[in-house]
C-alpha cells in the first residue's frame, strides 16, 4: 500500500508539472497553425505588406506600453545592434515575406515551406565549416523527398508567375528564419526577450509601412474591409501576443524535444484548414509528402541536437 501512495504522489505530481504546459503546448500548436489561415484571409483584400505593417506595428505597441508602464531598462548598444538585426531577419524578411508569399500559394503550402527551416541550419552550417553526422544527412534527404512528393501536384502551377513568386517569397523566409536562428545562437545577450521581441516588431513595422506609402501600393485605411480587421486582430492577439507567451511557456516547463513538436502540427492544422475553409489541396501526394517531410525534419532536428 505504501509503494502505490508513494506512485499515486509521483503521478499526481506529473500531471500538476506537465498538465499546463501541455496545454499550453497544445495551443502553440494550434494558433500558430491557424495564423497562416487569418494571413491568406486578409491577404485577400489588402496589400500584403501592408498588412504586415499594421500587424506588427500594432503587437509592438502592445509590448512597448507595457514594458514603459513596468518602466524595465531600455537595450544597451550592443543590445541595440541585435534588435536591429533581428528585426530584419525575424520580421521584415521572414514574416513579411513569408505573408507576402501566401497571397499567391496555398497556406497550407506555406506552412509546408515555412517548416523546413531547420534544414537551412544544417545546410548553412555545413558551409560554415561544422561537422553534420550522416543521420543528419538522411534527414536532409527525406525531408527533401518529402517536399518533392509534395510538389508533384503542383508541376503545372510553376509555369504561372505568380505561384512561382509565392514559392520563391517563401524559400527566402525559411532562410531568413534560420539565419536569425543561428544569428541568436551566436550573439547571447541577457535582454528581455519579450521587449526585444515588441522593438523589433515597431522597427519592422514602421520601415514597411514607410516603404508601402512611398512606393504607392499602401491602400487608405478607411477602404481595409473588416475581414481584413478581423484578420489583423487575429493574428495581433493569437499569432503575436497571447501565443508567444505560451510559447515561453512551454519552453521553460517542457523538455525540449517535446516544447518543439508546435513545429510539426502547425503544417497539419494549416493544411486540415486551408482544405475546410478554403478548399485548398488536400491530395493524397500532399498528405504523403508532408508526413515524410516531418518526419525527415524531426530526424534532422533531433540529430542535430544530440550534436
Amino acid at each position: 500500500m505504501a509503494y502505490f501512495s508513494v506512485f499515486h504522489d509521483y503521478i499526481r505530481k506529473k500531471k500538476e508539472a506537465f498538465g499546463l504546459p501541455f496545454l499550453a503546448l497544445c495551443w502553440v500548436s494550434f494558433f500558430w497553425g491557424t495564423t497562416w489561415i487569418a494571413s491568406k484571409e486578409g491577404v485577400k483584400y489588402m496589400p500584403a505588406l501592408q498588412l504586415v505593417a499594421l500587424r506588427q506595428l500594432l503587437s509592438g505597441s502592445l509590448y512597448l506600453i507595457y514594458f514603459i508602464i513596468k518602466k524595465a531598462p531600455w537595450p544597451t548598444q550592443r543590445q541595440w545592434r541585435n534588435i536591429l538585426v533581428l528585426s530584419i531577419l525575424n520580421f521584415m524578411l521572414s514574416n513579411g515575406l513569408s505573408t507576402w508569399g501566401v497571397k499567391y500559394i496555398s497556406s497550407g503550402l506555406g506552412a509546408i515551406i515555412g517548416s523546413i527551416f531547420p534544414l537551412w541550419i544544417v545546410i548553412i552550417s555545413y558551409f560554415k565549416g561544422e561537422k553534420v553526422s550522416w543521420k543528419t544527412t538522411l534527414g536532409l534527404v527525406i525531408a527533401f523527398g518529402g517536399v518533392c512528393i509534395i510538389f508533384y501536384d503542383y508541376l503545372h502551377d510553376f509555369l504561372n508567375p505568380e505561384f512561382l513568386f509565392g514559392i520563391i517569397l517563401s524559400v527566402i523566409a525559411t532562410f531568413t528564419w534560420a539565419l536569425s536562428t543561428i544569428y541568436i545562437k551566436e550573439n547571447r545577450t541577457n535582454f528581455n526577450p519579450y521587449f526585444s521581441l515588441g522593438l523589433q516588431m515597431i522597427i519592422s513595422g514602421i520601415v514597411i509601412n514607410t516603404v508601402t506609402q512611398f512606393n504607392g501600393t499602401a491602400v487608405p485605411l478607411s477602404e481595409i474591409p473588416a475581414l481584413s480587421w478581423w484578420s489583423i486582430a487575429y493574428l495581433i492577439i493569437f499569432g503575436s501576443v497571447f501565443t508567444f507567451i505560451a510559447f515561453v511557456y512551454t519552453l521553460e516547463h517542457l523538455p525540449k524535444e517535446i516544447s518543439s513538436l508546435y513545429a510539426y502540427i502547425n503544417p497539419i492544422v494549416a493544411l486540415l484548414f486551408g482544405y475546410i475553409l478554403f478548399d485548398e489541396p488536400f491530395t493524397p501526394a500532399i498528405i504523403i509528402g508532408g508526413i515524410i517531410t516531418v518526419f525527415g525534419i524531426f530526424t534532422v532536428n533531433k540529430t542535430f541536437r544530440k550534436n
